[in-house]
Order: C-alpha cells, then sequence, then structure tokens
C-alpha cells in the first residue's frame, strides 16, 4: 500500500523542521548579533549552544511526561512555546535577554521532537517504520539547511528581527497543521498499564538506550560545532554573504541524505553497526581534510569544502540510523518517548558542549586547523559504542 504524501507523520517531518529552523536560525544572524551586542567567539559558542539547555536538562522529563499526557498534545504545546518565544526574541536588544528566550526555545524545541518518533511509529506500517525514521532524522539538517541558505540574505535585506518574527509565524502555521492533520493516539499509560516510575526504571536499567544515547552525543557535538561555526569561518575568509549562505546550507542539506540513505540500507538489511563505523569514519576523514594543516601538500579551498560536504553527508548515516535503533531498544511500546528522551538529553548535552569546546580550541590555537583533533576522539568513541549497541540490539533478537 502506498502513503499519501500527506500522510500523518509528514506532518510530524514538518513540524520537526519547524522546531529545528529555530535552533539553526542563530548561526547566520551570528556576525550581525556580534557586531550590534559586541560579544565575543566564546559568547557566541554559547549562544549557540544555550538553546540546548532544556534538552540537556530536562530530556529525560519531557520524554515521561509525553509518554503520559499525550504525544500530540505535548508537540503543539512545544510549536506554540516555539512561536511565543521568537515573536518575543525579535524586540529583544539586550544580549542576557536573547540568551534567555533561547533557553525558553530550547524547551520548545524539546516538545515538538520528542514525542515525534513514537508519532511516526503508531502511525506508519511496520514496513514503512525504518525508512520514515530515515527521514525523520532530516529534520535537523534540513531546517539548518534552510536557515543558512535564506538567513544570511533574509538578515542582510530586513534585519535579525524579521528573521526571529518569520520564522515564528511558520511555527504558529506548523502548529495548526499538526492540530488538523495528526491524530490523537492512545496514551503509554493506557498501554500495558506503565507508571511513570516503571518507564523511567525500564529505561535507565536496559543499556540499549545508553548506548544509543551516547552515541548521539559523540555525532550531536561535532556536527553542531563545525556547521554551527561555517558562516563565521567562511565570513572571515572574506565571503559575501550570498555565498556563505549557499556553502553553509550545502553542507547542512548533504547530512539530509545521508539520513534518507539510511533508511533505505536499514530496510535493505544492513547492520547498524556498518552504518555507524561508515559515518563515524567519514566524519573523521572529512573534518580532518577540512581543517588539518595542508599547506605543504597545496589542498585547495574547493578541495576543503569537499571535505566538509563529506564529514557532513556520511555523517547523516549516523542520526538515522540511531533513532531506528532508539524505537527498537526502547524496553517497550510504553517507553518509546522515554527513549528518545534520554537520547535527546545526551544530543542536547553534545551540542551544549561542543561548539565552546571548538571555540575554544579555535581561540587557543588562533585558527580552526586544530578542530580535527576534537572531532576525531568524537569518531574513535562513536565506533566503539556502536559494536555497544550491535550486542545490545543481539540480546533483544534472542
Amino acid at each position: 500500500m502506498k502513503t499519501p504524501v500527506f500522510h500523518p507523520s509528514w506532518w510530524v517531518i514538518l513540524a520537526g523542521v519547524c522546531a529545528a529552523l529555530h535552533i539553526a536560525k542563530l548561526s547566520p544572524a551570528l556576525p550581525a548579533l556580534q557586531q550590534a551586542l559586541q560579544i565575543s567567539l566564546v559568547q557566541a559558542g554559547f549562544l549557540l549552544s544555550a538553546v540546548q539547555m532544556a534538552s540537556m536538562t530536562l530530556g529525560l522529563v519531557v520524554g515521561l511526561s509525553a509518554d503520559s499526557v499525550g504525544l500530540r498534545r505535548c508537540m503543539l504545546a512545544g510549536l506554540l512555546l516555539l512561536s511565543v518565544a521568537g515573536f518575543w526574541g525579535g524586540f529583544v536588544a539586550h544580549a542576557e535577554i536573547l540568551l534567555l528566550l533561547r533557553v525558553i526555545e530550547g524547551l520548545g524545541f524539546l516538545m515538538t521532537v520528542m514525542p515525534a518518533p513514537a508519532l511516526i511509529r503508531r502511525t506508519c506500517l511496520p514496513d514503512q517504520l525504518s525508512g520514515r525514521m530515515g527521514w525523520w532524522g532530516t529534520y535537523m539538517p534540513f531546517g539548518s539547511a534552510c536557515a543558512l541558505l535564506v538567513g544570511p540574505v533574509w538578515i542582510a535585506a530586513w534585519g535579525w528581527q524579521v528573521w526571529w518574527w518569520a520564522l515564528a509565524g511558520m511555527t504558529t502555521l506548523a502548529a495548526w497543521a499538526v492540530w488538523r492533520c495528526v491524530p490523537t493516539v492512545q496514551a503509554a499509560h493506557d498501554i500495558g498499564g506503565a507508571t511513570w516510575a516503571n518507564r523511567l526504571r525500564m529505561t535507565l536499567q536496559h543499556a540499549g538506550p545508553w548506548w544509543v544515547a551516547l552515541s548521539f552525543c559523540a555525532y550531536s557535538s561535532q556536527w553542531l560545532a563545525v556547521v554551527g561555526f561555517l558562516p563565521t569561518v567562511y565570513g572571515q575568509m572574506g565571503l559575501p554573504a550570498s555565498a556563505v549562505g549557499v556553502l553553509s546550507a550545502l553542507v547542512a542539506a548533504a547530512n539530509v541524505l545521508g539520513n534518507i540513505g539510511s533508511g533505505k540500507l536499514l530496510q535493505r538489511g544492513w547492520s547498524a553497526r556498518s552504518l555507524l563505523h561508515m559515518g563515524f569514519a567519514g566524519m573523521a576523514l572529512g573534518a580532518l581534510g577540512a581543517f588539518g594543516q595542508w599547506q605543504d601538500l597545496g589542498l585547495s579551498t574547493q578541495a576543503r569544502f569537499v571535505c566538509v560536504v563529506m564529514f557532513s553527508a556520511v555523517g547523516g548515516l549516523i542520526p538515522g540510523t540511531l533513532f531506528s535503533m532508539a524505537v527498537r531498544l526502547a524496553p517497550s511500546e510504553s517507553t518509546v518517548s522515554t527513549t528518545v528522551g534520554y537520547v535527546q538529553q545526551w544530543s542536547a548535552f553534545g551540542q551544549f558542549a561542543g561548539p565552546p569546546c571548538v571555540a575554544w580550541v579555535a581561540a587557543g590555537a588562533g585558527g580552526w586547523q586544530w578542530t580535527w583533533c576534537v572531532t576525531g576522539a568524537l569518531c574513535v568513541a562513536g565506533a566503539v559504542l556502536a559494536v555497544c549497541i550491535e550486542q545490545a540490539l543481539k540480546k533483544v533478537a534472542a
């Protein structure tokens, strides 16, 4: 049976893209904000990562709540919170208030994306799940690509405040679409009678959610650090705003290909371990080629850009695979959102720590040439965790 284009799961994915736009909208605005608010490179790193504060501290709690109070209701509340914080942010003139609103937007983002995998699982046929999870894995890179492509031109024409308001309006429309087109599904506490405490205990006692969560941390920290600072790196090279937007968007969009590919490869029988090893190896080699000191070899700027694209595209195999593994390794049907919440919490920690860490290394080295050391170490950790995920899958199959 062919799934209609406007199947409810597509509206869920669209809501995730709108939430991702709020995460990524700061990157193209950083040059304007640095000039207007006189913030340093490290402070800019914290502005990039502050939006992850809620996910880093409340991911598990929101996942438990989503499983209890209703997946659709949680998503709608998150979208509305993003809209309100976005509209308010356009009137802000102080960095401290903007930082606070980024934290609030982080909570809205968390409430939007947390229930999504469970909603997709309960509205899709079993044979569609891996493919649709691959598509869900594109919500962040696709939203980032759109923000990086449109943002610089938009901000140059109308200013960052109007950029904030436009995205808030789009998110309000997404909330309306979810309200009209996504059905209410059975609450998790009605499935098997699992209580809040039981779902928490089941999630934390099983090794699978831990390995998936830590793997996502290893991936997300380096991806956001590299892609988030691309507009700044290219701006320092003297490229015009339009070129910065296009190049940065291409890098983010390349990640979409890997996510979609992961779903198709999983459906064809590829193992999660193989896809994760390919993804982390691609990121390690891509970062080395893009940021390593290759002056003696004469590596051109174009070749370095190809390496950044490889970093993002091959790395895209990772999130799509991990989202599928989070659903498969959840201890029970009633703990899917709780497991995803725990994964999101560790992913947010990586996104919170990654940009300031890379910025600190770049500031100390006087350039970006040692970025590959940070990403390489994280890739080694991810490769080890892929083996742990494989062992957890074998236990589930047994």
